[in-house]
């Protein structure tokens, strides 16, 4: 597996919980950012020292529209190479971030994958053109409402968003083949190594403030493969407790408030 040579700073969260089917995101015929995209692809996912080579990973980044995750007066510069503030002293990382890390989950149609930040729902975006169903747990409600919204306009209807504590996990939608962190606790949450499939992999920043690194875990049985991957800085993993899911799939919805 590569690792990367360049050392990549971000700041990333944990979200709430809202529900969307497989994504049917269609890109509009007159889209003014389709270019940028392409650009980012080229420029800083493909690039010699970036080296992103998935071609499906690749596709899904120059489809999501990156610009409806951030705040409008900031959609200039959706497409440049660094992460963005998206508020409540959050943001949504850097393009690259988001394609390393998925490449590294190696998502498959028929993965169901957990997701522990949400944001403004970028990153569970592009998951869900990869993969079967996306669960993505955010731990601030006002973030999470937000990316609910967002994920429902523009379509995506394989994404569950939960307003809550990632620490726990998703329970009741274990096990996962994949799980997905963007916030960075000092140990690997035994909750979500035991909702993790056997076989299962996960992407995880772990340890202190100033030294994290992203690690790569892959689970065999009661063991734990460990390999770390790259030096990072994400915020730390916040706990609380776990809220009720702020939305349903359209099946479920009757008797649910919707965002």
């Amino acid at each position: 597996m590569r690792k990367p040579t360049l050392l990549k700073t971000l700041w990333l969260m944990a979200l709430p919980v809202v529900d969307i089917a497989a994504p049917r995101l269609a890109v509009a015929a007159d889209d003014s950012f389709a270019h940028a995209r392409q650009r980012m692809v080229a420029e800083q996912l493909t690039a010699p020292g970036r080296d992103i080579t998935n071609a499906q990973v690749l596709t899904a980044m120059g489809k999501v529209p990156r610009h409806e995750f951030v705040p409008e007066g900031l959609r200039s510069l959706a497409y440049q190479d660094r992460p963005l503030p998206i508020g409540h002293d959050q943001t949504i990382s850097q393009p690259y971030i988001v394609a390393f890390m998925t490449e590294q989950l190696e998502p498959r149609p028929t993965d169901c994958v957990l997701e522990i930040g949400t944001g403004s729902g970028y990153q569970a975006a592009v998951l869900a053109d990869l993969v079967a169903q996306v669960y993505t747990i955010e731990i601030i409600k006002d973030l999470a409402e937000g990316a609910a919204s967002n994920l429902r306009r523009l379509g995506y209807t394989n994404v569950h968003v939960r307003a809550g504590d990632g620490y726990k996990g998703w329970p009741e939608a274990a096990p996962f083949d994949a799980i997905i962190v963007t916030c960075a606790p000092e140990k690997v949450p035994q909750p979500l190594v035991e909702q993790l499939k056997n076989g299962g992999r996960m992407i995880i920043p772990v340890g202190s403030t100033w030294n994290q690194e992203l690690v790569l875990l892959r689970k065999h049985g009661d063991k734990l493969d460990r390999h770390a991957v790259l030096p990072v800085r994400f915020v730390p993993m916040t706990r609380q407790s776990q809220e009720p899911e702020l939305s349903k799939p359209k099946s479920e919805q009757a008797d649910q408030p919707s965002l």
